[in-house]
């Protein structure tokens, strides 16, 4: 059988990605995700410096030494910091390990861009100028939000995991609904990888008719891709993994009006 080994960077503070990560990719024939953190403790732009190059190449490398087939940075800084600083990120990790790389945050513009959406929901738990940061990023890229939803914010990034699925679930709801806007969107985003939602993502959109994209799974998405994973889709993660181009010989039509289909 061949292999297929995905290596994950985490945020040191993270309790959620990993876990769900494992369980995606668990019934996947060959698949295994590696994980390898650099520290990443505060939540907030003023803490962006945690996000220099340096520690997450380091962290990169490590991956490389088990022969990983695609790195991903399972993280949503990209949002605020900016799309080039994460095209820039990658393209180092590249230079660096030889290996191919992508991130959460660009997993979502490619998943937009093929589910051909035009309006967005966006769910954070982020203080609100950084949640803005996020919405302004996406609209420099065609992408409009037109609803939002914030989760209580808190300055310790460890702590975001404690938000329960059901605090998640409204905060989908509010966004799939327009929310106060009334514009109800063409799919919704949760933006973060330390929350507990990519398991629930297909019960959302069967409950709210909306495609539902959460950047846990994003990111295993766009990895399995890069990695030349084209065995078959994980099962009971949502439309995502429908999309076209997804491994199991999803066709270019497979999704096409996803959005219409809604």
């Amino acid at each position: 059988m061949t292999r297929t080994v995905l290596g994950v960077l985490t945020p040191s503070s993270n309790t959620r990605l990993e876990p769900l990560t494992s369980r995606l990719v668990g019934g996947l024939p060959g698949v295994s995700a590696h994980f390898s953190r650099f520290r990443v403790v505060d939540v907030g732009l003023a803490a962006a410096g945690q996000f220099e190059p340096s520690g997450i190449l380091a962290a990169a490398e490590l991956l490389a030494d088990a022969h990983v087939d695609a790195i991903v940075w399972s993280g949503t800084s990209g949002g605020w910091r900016g799309i080039d600083d994460d095209r820039a990120l990658c393209a180092a990790i590249t230079e660096r390990t030889g290996v191919p790389a992508t991130t959460s945050t660009l997993a979502l513009l490619e998943a937009l861009d093929r589910a051909q959406v035009r309006t967005l929901g966006l769910v954070t738990p982020y203080p609100t100028a950084m949640h803005d940061a996020v919405a302004a990023t996406l609209a420099g890229h065609g992408v409009q939000v037109v609803s939002s939803a914030l989760l209580a914010s808190t300055p310790s990034n460890w702590a975001l995991c404690l938000i329960e699925p059901t605090e998640i679930a409204a905060a989908v709801a509010q966004a799939a609904s327009g929310g106060e806007s009334g514009s109800r969107p063409d799919a919704v985003t949760v933006f973060c990888t330390n929350l507990a939602g990519a398991d629930l993502a297909e019960d959302w959109e069967r409950e709210l008719g909306v495609l539902v994209l959460d950047s846990v799974a994003l990111a295993v998405w766009h990895g399995l891709e890069l990695a030349g994973y084209t065995g078959p889709a994980p099962a009971g993660w949502g439309r995502l993994f429908d999309l076209p181009g997804t491994p199991a010989g999803a066709s270019a039509g497979a999704v096409a009006g996803a959005v219409q289909r809604s």
